[in-house]
């Protein structure tokens, strides 16, 4: 073992007990973090509005500090973003996260305080290491490096402003250039076909052990590393490959893709939940499917199902939450955006389940993404497909016709048949979703299924200035935008 990977291995241990208590004492570790925030935003212009000072307990925070989506609270970051102090975080920010999200073109952005960056995304960064070396004490994976596929970053004023792996690759260089590839003048390059070229150039002889990040990004940079080297699989050119930390997306569409792209029993996938707003829950435990919430971040939770909002202690295995938070970014009751299930309350363990924007529920159908996700998934495994990408959005009904879905799918393996995937897809989403069966018996037609060129969903993304590709939409707008980018004809 190298001194390196010792000492890693030191940190790592003490690290592994603090988790360990939190998993044991969730509420008390919970009501520390809510103290810990309200004593730093007390003499901010938002502690001042709504009194953080004199909050001593749970209600009073629930009573006197109302909740807030992004265009609510939105003054307080555009005042940030002038340079203005102490608005709801003490001292000034200068680093903000910008994302166009997956419902709207506009711009959001998340502000990211020196305390997020270290206490809370890069924390998480690092117990991503600190879990996989617990998982596998053989693993060699800190002997080499992880190669990391970051956004891009500008200045604007006195503002740092861009994606937020961007963000943490450009402010945590001190220390990270010994674990992570590619240099950072390459990583934050904001063409994405003259990052995938610099990176092949600097990286197909660095010795990488892992990588990380979004999985769509990922596979496109991965093909483009087998043409750049002429290799069959990864591993023929990096040999010791063993771990990739995936979050952003559901990755069950990608796996079969990756599992080509790195035939080795000794890969391991690890699921990560690192959004703009926060480091939140990574996977803990190898044999399950759900993510370990992280609770000691500086980040407090509560969850909203319907009208009724509830702090940790109050959820419910098997319901759909969505997603509030009251963190060290400045962000106070803060509706993210995203929803999730819990699998476990002892410990507090979720999956992510989609947006609370993105569904379909046109003809009462209730169709969320994780009936999506399994649903697709499933079918794949029945026709032996592979999907890349998809997005679903309803086709109206008419005076002659019933309504129906459109699916618009990538393959990056076809099925045999595209009818049977089809009749296969729709016999799924009955399965999982009851309220799909029972409209597909009156006013539901069965799925109309398009099939887009490999790589027009990526296009797509790209000339919009997306990471993510919107999966279920409750109207055509999404749709119809990318069937005019890949020249498909045909309107609702």
């Amino acid at each position: 073992m190298s001194l390196r990977n010792f000492i890693l291995r030191a940190w790592f241990s003490r690290r592994e007990r603090s988790i360990d208590r939190f998993r044991r004492h969730p509420a008390e570790t919970q009501m520390r973090m809510l103290e810990h925030l309200l004593r730093r935003g007390r003499d901010t212009e938002f502690g001042e509005r709504y009194d953080l000072r004199h909050i001593r307990t749970l209600e009073q925070f629930q009573t006197r500090v109302e909740t807030f989506d992004y265009e609510r609270f939105k003054p307080y970051v555009e005042r940030m973003r002038e340079g203005v102090r102490n608005v709801s975080w003490p001292g000034r920010v200068t680093l903000f996260a910008r994302s166009s999200g997956t419902t709207s073109d506009r711009s959001k952005y998340i502000p990211v305080t020196r305390e997020s960056l270290w206490r809370n995304h890069t924390l998480g960064m690092r117990d991503v290491a600190t879990v996989y070396a617990g998982n596998y004490p053989q693993s060699r994976v800190l002997e080499g490096k992880t190669l990391t596929l970051g956004g891009s970053c500008v200045r604007e004023g006195d503002n740092l402003v861009g994606d937020l792996s961007a963000l943490l690759i450009h402010e945590t260089t001190f220390w990270s250039g010994w674990f992570r590839a590619p240099r950072i003048e390459t990583a934050i390059i904001p063409d994405f076909d003259a990052k995938c070229e610099a990176i092949c150039r600097e990286c197909t002889g660095e010795h990488i052990t892992a990588f990380a990040g979004v999985p769509s990004w990922n596979l496109a940079l991965m093909r483009r590393v087998l043409e750049y080297t002429g290799k069959r699989n990864l591993l023929e050119v990096w040999p010791d490959l063993e771990m990739f930390a995936h979050g952003g997306v559901e990755f069950t569409p990608y796996r079969r893709s990756f599992e080509e792209l790195i035939p080795s029993p000794g890969m391991h996938y690890m699921e990560t939940y690192n959004a703009s707003e926060g480091f939140f829950a990574l996977a803990d435990d190898p044999s399950r499917n759900d993510m370990l919430l992280m609770l000691d971040y500086g980040t407090f939770f509560e969850f909203r199902h319907g009208t009724q909002i509830v702090p940790l202690e109050g959820v419910e295995c098997g319901k759909v939450y969505a997603v509030l938070i009251t963190s060290n970014n400045g962000l106070w009751r803060y509706e993210i955006g995203d929803t999730v299930e819990f699998t476990s309350t002892n410990p507090y363990r979720i999956r992510f389940s989609g947006r609370t924007k993105q569904y379909i529920n046109v003809f009462g159908e209730e169709l969320i993404v994780d009936n999506a996700e399994r649903a697709l998934a499933e079918t794949c495994r029945k026709t032996g497909a592979v999907v890349s990408e998809y997005t679903v959005a309803p086709c109206y009904m008419s005076l002659h016709e019933r309504g129906a879905h459109e699916w618009l799918v990538e393959f990056d393996r076809e099925p045999e048949s595209l009818e049977s995937f089809a009749a296969t897809l729709d016999e799924e989403l009955r399965a999982v979703n009851s309220d799909y069966d029972a409209k597909r018996r009156t006013t539901l037609e069965r799925q109309r299924l398009i099939r887009l060129e490999r790589g027009k969903f990526l296009s797509w993304m790209r000339s919009r200035g997306k990471n993510k590709v919107p999966r279920l939409m409750n109207d055509r707008r999404v749709i119809e935008d990318i069937k005019a980018f890949a020249g498909i004809d045909g309107r609702q």
